[in-house]
C-alpha cells in the first residue's frame, strides 16, 4: 500500500513543476503543452488521493468521496492527454 503515497507525491510534485515551468517560457505555444501536462499530473494526483482515501477508511461516505475524486481525476487527465496531443501536433506542425 506504499505505491499510492509515492504516486501522490511525485505527481504533486510533477504538477508544481508543470506549473513552474510555465512561468519561464516564452512561446505560448509550449506553455500550453506545459500546462496540459500539469492536469495530467492533477488528475493522476486526484485519481490516486481518492482510491488512497477508500483503501484507509473504507466507510460509504469514503466511496463517495472516492467516486467523486475519480471522476474528477479522469476527466482531469483524459482533457490533458487531448490537449496535450492537439498541441503537441501543432508545435510538431511549426517546426
Amino acid at each position: 500500500m506504499i505505491a499510492f503515497p509515492i504516486v501522490i507525491i511525485l505527481s504533486i510534485l510533477l504538477y508544481i513543476y508543470y506549473k513552474f515551468s510555465n512561468l519561464r517560457q516564452p512561446d505560448p505555444l509550449i506553455q500550453e503543452i506545459s500546462n496540459a501536462k500539469a492536469r495530467i499530473a492533477l488528475g493522476i494526483f486526484m485519481i490516486a488521493f481518492g482510491i488512497n482515501q477508500y483503501i484507509f477508511y473504507q466507510t460509504q461516505l469514503a466511496l463517495f468521496v472516492t467516486i467523486a475524486f475519480l471522476a474528477i481525476g479522469i476527466l482531469q487527465g483524459y482533457g490533458g492527454v487531448k490537449r496535450y496531443l492537439h498541441y503537441k501536433g501543432e508545435l510538431h506542425k511549426r517546426k
